[in-house]
């Protein structure tokens, strides 16, 4: 199969519609930003919003077989061409959007294009910036890209409909295992924590009674008598890596800005020492809690806090980190976008804690330590396995777009 190439403004117009300036305050929509698209799909779980209480940025308007490809922070390689939707769709102006000249280009072929590792490379060495990899809208519509007879991209787009299909349907079966993996040991950890017997049924949990069913004999604290907020700022040179709170594994290295910390203004970021409770205040409803074993910084919008020597920092990590005060921050969390709902420190000094016996905390901690570190072991064979698969993906992308591979 013999492949030319024509520049993209050739075969797609860009950024066509806005969501005009008379459209009223009311009017709702789901919001796409960049962090929904990963692996060529559009997240289902968006936020939706009004006008009035918008991003600045949800600008741009997609229809169905458009392709968006993200023009900043172009090293997510965040790309996925538009299905249809059941609610009007508003997408970040940090998308172009491409829309198919269909009687040139089949929609299906351009987005396998436009991912393939040949073109997401040429965008990245096109990007511009450091810390915040950018390409101008204009420079990608002026790329070339690979081209083929209409026909062929037909057959092409079919082919690899069939053979990424079966792919995501294993990478689906994966993501729902490394779920049930998080949901058995966030169940291990919440009957620890709380001191439940096996096979003990779970009270219902509000936000007047979280600590219903521990043993009588435990003692009760509240947050704000044993958790006491530093105030550390980092006032010069960073104390280490950039940390963040992820939703399973709780403080670790933000991968997410690797490569971008030393253009970070960080005087205003807070310090968080080894066995320091970290907090996203944004986040607690999600774990957004957990004990730093790490020396860093974490952004302005997170708490750091001393614990008293009452309380085990492990007992303290894994506590947090229960499904059981997820659900309670989640139901005392105030705010009107439900992905940003946020805890008061006013409100979190006063939750109720659970005070064991120190020995008892140091037994629990041990015991979930050795059931936490099997579960991580086996979510990280599952995320070897996905890579290896995601790598499989966009090479053979790669090879038939550029037509290395031969249809079979």
């Amino acid at each position: 199969m013999t492949v030319g190439s024509r520049p993209l403004w050739a075969l797609t117009s860009i950024n066509d519609e806005s969501l005009s300036d008379s459209t009223p305050d009311a009017f709702t929509f789901d919001y796409v930003d960049i962090s929904n698209v990963t692996e060529g799909h559009i997240s289902k779980n968006l936020e939706n919003y009004a006008v009035r209480d918008a991003p600045s940025r949800a600008r741009r308007i997609a229809r169905p077989d458009d392709v968006i490809i993200s023009t900043v922070r172009t090293y997510l390689k965040a790309i996925a061409r538009v299905g249809e939707t059941d609610s009007p769709t508003v997408y970040s102006t940090g998308f172009a959007v491409l829309r198919p000249d269909r009687n040139l280009v089949d929609p299906r072929y351009i987005s396998y294009v436009l991912s393939s590792t040949h073109v997401m490379d040429e965008i990245l060495a096109m990007s511009v910036g450091v810390s915040y990899p950018a390409i101008q809208a204009s420079v990608l519509h002026r790329m070339r890209v690979p081209y083929c007879p209409r026909d062929t991209q037909d057959a092409i787009a079919t082919y690899l409909d069939r053979e990424t299909a079966q792919i995501d349907a294993v990478l689906a079966k994966m993501d729902l295992l490394s779920e049930a993996l998080r949901d058995r040991a966030r169940n291990i950890q919440t009957r620890a924590v709380f001191g439940l017997a096996s096979g003990e049924r779970q009270s219902a949990v509000d936000a007047h009674s979280p600590l219903s069913g521990i043993p009588s004999y435990w003692e009760r604290t509240k947050f704000g008598y044993d958790f006491t907020e530093s105030a550390e700022r980092n006032r010069e040179n960073p104390p280490g890596p950039l940390l963040s709170i992820s939703e399973y594994r709780g403080v670790e290295l933000n991968t997410r800005t690797e490569g971008q910390q030393a253009s970070l203004d960080v005087s205003k970021y807070r310090v968080v020492r080894p066995g320091q409770l970290a907090a996203n205040m944004m986040w607690l409803n999600h774990g957004g809690l957990g004990v730093s074993s790490l020396t860093g910084y974490i952004s302005p919008d997170y708490k750091a806090f001393w614990i008293s020597d009452r309380f085990e920092p492990r007992y303290v990590h894994h506590l947090f980190r229960s499904s059981r005060y997820i659900n309670y921050f989640a139901a005392i969390a105030t705010g009107v976008r439900p992905n940003a709902q946020r805890v008061t420190k006013t409100v979190l000094d006063a939750t109720p804690v659970p005070l064991p016996p120190l020995a008892e905390q140091v037994r629990i901690a041990d015991q979930l330590d050795e059931a936490t570190t099997q579960v991580d072991a086996m979510l990280a064979k599952v995320a070897d396995l996905k890579a290896l698969l995601l790598e499989r993906r966009a090479a053979l992308i790669t090879d038939v777009v550029t037509g290395k591979k031969e249809l079979a």
